[in-house]
């Protein structure tokens, strides 16, 4: 069958803007009853190529680590947080703190929230950076080669949360909860992740704030009629610190180890932690921030995943290299760079698998 974008005359900003102006997301295609998705939602070859080769750890004993934050030995502990963070850049952690019940209504509220008629999501619905709450589909929709097959809520936390009253109520007091439960075990892993880099005081992270600005997205991505020709999101990598990560248990998130794209297996009670680029460049590359993409829900249920974005406070203007890790033996890969200059980048590239990173390197500098 014909995709829209074969026929004759097809206009695709008009069809972007058709989907952006019903404010309903893709939740609302696929209530709609079609079969096949919208030519601008197809992705390029690129993008689809090895979307059946993916390795999963039950076949290959490839395995991205589980670690238990209770571990009674603090250096082994340090010691597998860092190697984790070194050689996959992913891992996920269990006995955290937070109860699983908690994490379950988390889990369903945003479900409520995003199976809520388009009318009662409409009010929040909108893709300006600026806002504290926010309902959309894919931020760099009229930007992409193709857009993603998901939707999402974005909730800024932090040091200046938004007004109670703006964050839907269908979900206000899990995703409040949620938040200060969150910054707990981000701090923890601030410390941890500050003592696996050698000559780096145990509290040099959160000293940065690492965990005080933060912001918390919440996705879904309904049944996909056609997966093999779509994605949930595109390869790529995470611009903050460090990103912590709630998913339920259909799957779908894989993350590139090796040259090949690894299954992170849902692990029931568990939170899936990966490194951003920022927190790669502060500790001069002994961290890795590696990309990661979701793939197209070919389950006719759901897939809910929360995500929290650590970043680093925006008083912290001047970033780089952290300056205990700089020595002769060990130069710097990257520049120094005032944080605006980091964020505006962030703000302007397409999510498509470019490191944010990428553009601060010292032999960027000198090209």
């Amino acid at each position: 069958m014909a995709s829209q974008g074969d026929e004759e005359g097809y206009d695709r900003l008009k069809a972007l803007q058709q989907f952006d102006d019903s404010k309903g997301g893709v939740k609302a295609l696929v209530d709609s009853g079609l079969t096949t998705i919208p030519s601008y939602f197809v992705q390029p070859p690129d993008i689809l190529r090895d979307i059946s080769t993916t390795i999963r750890s039950d076949v290959d004993g490839i395995n991205i680590p589980t670690i238990d934050l209770t571990c009674a030995d603090r250096p082994t502990l340090v010691d597998r947080v860092a190697k984790a963070a070194r050689d996959f850049g992913f891992f996920q952690v269990v006995n955290h703190g937070i109860h699983v019940d908690v994490m379950n209504r988390l889990i369903g509220a945003i479900k409520e929230f995003h199976q809520q008629p388009v009318e009662a999501k409409a009010r929040y619905y909108g893709m300006e950076m600026g806002r504290d709450v926010a309902f959309f589909s894919n931020l760099d929709l009229f930007q992409s080669k193709a857009a993603s097959w998901r939707d999402a809520i974005r909730v800024k936390m932090g040091s200046t949360p938004p007004k109670l009253d703006e964050i839907p109520e269908i979900c206000r007091s899990e995703i409040v909860q949620w938040d200060q439960q969150i910054k707990q075990v981000g701090d923890l892993l601030m410390e941890i992740l500050s003592e696996g880099l050698e000559g780096v005081s145990d509290g040099r992270l959160k000293e940065l704030n690492c965990s005080k600005t933060r912001d918390m997205v919440a996705q879904y991505y309904p049944y996909c009629p056609e997966p093999n020709r779509t994605i949930g999101i595109v390869p790529h990598t995470d611009a903050g610190v460090i990103t912590i990560l709630l998913q339920d248990h259909v799957g779908g998130l894989q993350v590139k180890h090796n040259g090949k794209w690894l299954s992170v297996d849902p692990v029931p009670g568990a939170l899936v932690i990966n490194i951003g680029d920022m927190l790669q460049i502060m500790s001069n590359d002994e961290y890795k921030s590696v990309e990661h993409r979701v793939i197209a829900n070919s389950s006719h249920e759901p897939r809910i995943s929360i995500a929290v974005f650590f970043h680093l406070d925006e008083g912290e203007k001047i970033c780089g290299p952290l300056p205990e890790l700089i020595s002769h033996a060990n130069p710097a890969v990257y520049r120094q760079f005032p944080l605006n200059e980091y964020l505006t980048k962030f703000f302007t590239q397409e999510l498509d698998g470019k490191s944010l990173r990428n553009y601060f390197k010292v032999e960027e500098e000198k090209k």
